[in-house]
């Protein structure tokens, strides 16, 4: 049997894992500071999901996933920082920044998608 594709459960692990990486940084300045951006977007694009499931219109759930794909933008740009800096670990860095990826990914075509539905 073929397991189902959990998009909800996906951006629970990045949530999660971000929040992993988060704790094996330091305490400098910047590092507290990345740390705080990181996990206040990697969770805010889960916790955003759930509100686009419970979307009261198309028009609601487009604006939703756009606020998920924001947050995951932003975790994108703050991991690129990270990368760019040298600070963490460069695995942990590279896989979270390969999620972020596809995850923006995967909302750009579904927002796109909703948009084409919307103007049927």
């Amino acid at each position: 049997m073929e397991k189902r594709y959990d998009l909800e459960e996906r951006l629970v692990r990045f949530a999660g894992e971000s929040i992993k990486f988060c704790s094996t940084l330091g305490s400098s300045f910047a590092e507290n500071h990345l740390k705080g951006q990181l996990i206040r977007s990697a969770t805010g694009a889960c916790l955003n999901y759930g509100e686009a499931q419970g979307a009261e219109s198309k028009k609601d759930f487009i604006h939703k996933n756009g606020i998920v794909l924001k947050e995951l933008k932003e975790s994108r740009s703050t991991l690129k920082i990270l990368i760019y800096s040298d600070l963490g670990d460069a695995l942990s860095r590279s896989q979270l920044l390969q999620e972020s990826e596809e995850l923006c990914a995967i909302f750009g075509r579904i927002i796109t998608s909703a948009r084409k539905s919307l103007e049927q």
